[in-house]
């Protein structure tokens, strides 16, 4: 697609006056823990009020061989922002663990006094369910490392770490595994929901090639999960995201690939975009395993509006140009920057430097074909406004991701052509209300086209939506969370309620 990140990056500049130096995002603080005077007021999972001791806060920090953070505490402002600077909370407490230790140590704390939790990696989720007000994030930004086990083409990554880590540690060996489509994506994540990217149409999610995991459950026990051992909970991690428990390591199967791949942008004016929708809608159902594009129709008040048809081909380059010189069939490029490129170098190219600065709204929908109907709804719904960037459009799929059966892992949709995808962003001290409404409008035209839609962009759904959405494996679903997190102790997440 053209990625959230880069049309973010795309319209940011223009959009934001000022935003947070840009030196300081994603940065780890390695700051002591500071030493606890007051009682502290927070909030439990069901949002009624709680007095969290002194005394036993400061247990909580002096237990730890991270950080405790509170407000005041020098490193508590950085630490607690994620991408969307809508979701502008104050949690209660920050816990950055510097090991599973410490996550127990966390998960323990947390369930003892009935807290809303929330777990941040990368921070990329659109509706902040990786902060909350009053009640305690833990922050895995300490936790980052990769180690490669070159001849056994396992990558051991820890759970904090983000996608940047992994494709440099990885590809310098010439092995590769999917891995989203910018780096500061956090690891888990993206993973534990899905993991489309790039290579996923080659290699498969980034979720089925999950060879194991080590996790903290909400109920505060150390498991290892894998095909042997806690078999249910290894399928279940993977599409059923942070129900269960904190992963705090994953094992990652590892695939050969030449470093240099074929990649970039070729995007098509405004006035080409119905012409250009529907070579698309034509073209990937078709397009081979190693070709990733996707295509976005975008309107952009600061900078170029069309149809941009972002591109990643990671086979033999002699087979590439036959393949481009079709899609640049589809009408007259505007742009066309597709070159040889680094891979690692191309999964940074939509990287924000400060994506912190920003108002965004994001909605996904799967389909199973780009139908022309669906087509019409997007050129006719699709609004140029002054002061908000939209972008509407699909994220390629299909490929290795459909070859894997619904109930193989918990992550249910594997027919799917394409994610749709709608995102808009605007200056973050603009009201967001008309811009929410309009897009939530917006959302309607293209809805009823979809059928599911992606739990790591979960927005404003029901629950009765959320469940549905993990269709035949919701009950087993639900019968792990029954099992490892009885008191829905992480429930900011595509929620599965538990009914023990």
């Amino acid at each position: 697609m053209l990625t959230r990140r880069r049309f973010v990056r795309g319209t940011v500049a223009a959009a934001v006056a000022a935003s947070l130096p840009a030196s300081r995002v994603f940065s780890a603080v390695l700051s002591p823990s500071m030493k606890v005077d007051r009682d502290i007021d927070a909030v439990t999972g069901d949002g009624a009020g709680v007095t969290l001791p002194r005394a036993a806060v400061q247990e909580l920090g002096d237990s730890l061989r991270g950080d405790l953070l509170l407000a005041g505490h020098p490193a508590y402002e950085e630490a607690r922002r994620v991408i969307n600077a809508q979701m502008n909370k104050f949690p209660a407490l920050i816990v950055q663990p510097r090991g599973a230790a410490d996550v127990k140590s966390a998960i323990d704390f947390a369930r003892d006094s009935n807290l809303l939790v929330a777990v941040k990696c990368g921070g990329h989720s659109p509706s902040g369910k990786s902060t909350c007000d009053g009640g305690m994030m833990i922050d895995l930004s300490l936790m980052r490392g990769v180690r490669v086990d070159a001849d056994a083409r396992v990558a051991r990554v820890e759970g904090g770490s983000l996608l940047g880590d992994m494709d440099h540690e990885t590809m310098a060996r010439g092995l590769v595994t999917t891995a989203g489509t910018v780096s500061h994506t956090g690891v888990g994540g993206l993973t534990l929901g899905g993991g489309f990217g790039r290579l996923a149409r080659r290699f498969g999610l980034a979720l089925d090639n999950v060879a194991g995991v080590d996790i903290v459950t909400a109920n505060g026990e150390f498991l290892h999960a894998d095909a042997e051992r806690n078999a249910d909970l290894y399928w279940g991690v993977r599409g059923g995201g942070g129900n269960f428990g904190v992963v705090t390591a994953f094992d990652f199967r590892l695939h050969p690939m030449q470093r240099e791949v074929i990649g970039g942008v070729i995007a098509f004016p405004m006035n080409e975009a119905r012409e250009a929708l529907r070579f698309y809608s034509e073209f990937e159902a078709a397009a081979p395993d190693e070709l990733y594009i996707s295509c976005q129709l975008v309107a952009n008040p600061w900078g170029l509006s069309g149809v941009f048809f972002p591109i990643c081909y990671s086979g033999p380059h002699e087979r590439a140009e036959g393949l481009l010189r079709t899609i640049r069939s589809a009408g007259a490029p505007v742009i066309d920057d597709v070159k040889r490129i680094d891979y690692v170098a191309l999964q940074r190219a939509d990287d924000i430097s400060d994506p912190r600065a920003i108002g965004m709204y994001t909605k996904t929908g799967f389909v199973s074909s780009i139908s022309p109907q669906l087509i019409e709804a997007m050129l006719v719904g699709l609004e140029e406004h002054p002061g908000r960037a939209t972008s509407i459009g699909f994220q390629h799929c299909g490929g290795a991701i459909s070859r894997i059966a619904a109930d193989a892992t918990a992550f249910p949709h594997r027919g799917i052509h394409a994610t749709s995808l709608l995102l808009a962003n605007w200056p973050v001290e603009a009201d967001p209300e008309p811009h929410l409404a309009w897009l939530r409008q917006f959302w309607r035209t293209i809805e009823p086209h979809t059928d599911g839609f992606y739990t790591n962009d979960v927005v404003d759904e029901s629950q009765r939506q959320i469940d549905e959405n993990y269709l035949g494996n919701y009950p087993r679903l639900l019968e792990l969370k029954n099992r490892h997190d009885p008191t829905n102790l992480l429930r900011l997440n595509a929620n599965i309620v538990p009914t023990a």
